[in-house]
């Protein structure tokens, strides 16, 4: 498999036109987004990490090319949530977000991370129905799974199913560090990609 960053897009007119796939990766600036994009394409450092969360201020654009398959883009959203963030910056994102989702068949699908040692929060749920409202497959990935026992992981798995009950999903369990979930995510994926290739996704 090969992989690589494309473009930055802070601006919905300079969006790629190519209609490739797309799957948008989105979460809490500190949920370990890029650890695991890099993780999916086994890269080291495709996705830039920080130790400074909230660093994502556009839609970067990674081309993935898996063997024996078409080629499509995984799509880093800015993170959302982070406190040293002007409430502009955050404004500019949210716009940028919003006009990228209402493009038709614009993503084919979404996936969204969280920490599976945190609790929901309100604002948690009300990203998530907010993203479940543009009609999209929806994948809840709950990361650093490495970091809680098992008790905790079925805690974690259950809270966040009732937080995400609007969207009906059982979310996956996920660590960049032991590579546990990246097989559920991967078929999640293919899955979306298979459909939207045969045209069964609608916007």
């Amino acid at each position: 498999m090969e992989a690589r960053y494309v473009k930055s897009v802070y601006h919905a007119v300079d969006l790629p036109r190519d209609r490739r796939v797309e799957i948008a990766v989105a979460g809490k600036s500190n949920v370990g987004k890029s650890s695991l994009l890099n993780r999916l394409v086994n890269r080291r450092a495709l996705a830039k990490t920080s130790r400074t969360p909230g660093k994502t201020h556009c839609l970067n654009f990674f081309l993935v090319e898996p063997e024996n398959s078409p080629a499509f883009y995984l799509v880093d959203l800015p993170g959302y949530g982070y406190a040293k963030v002007s409430q502009t910056m955050r404004d500019d994102w949210g716009t940028l977000i919003e006009a990228y989702l209402s493009e038709p068949d614009r993503p084919s699908g979404l996936i969204a991370l969280f920490d599976a040692r945190r609790e929901p929060t309100a604002v948690d749920s009300d990203w998530v129905a907010w993203l479940g409202m543009w009609g999209r497959p929806f994948l809840v990935v709950l990361t650093k799974s490495d970091k809680v026992s098992g008790n905790a992981r079925a805690h974690a798995i259950k809270r966040w199913t009732l937080a995400g009950s609007s969207g009906a999903m059982v979310p996956v369990t996920a660590s960049a560090v032991t590579g546990e979930g990246i097989d559920k995510i991967w078929q999640w994926m293919d899955n979306v990609r298979r459909a939207s290739r045969s045209g069964a996704l609608r916007s």
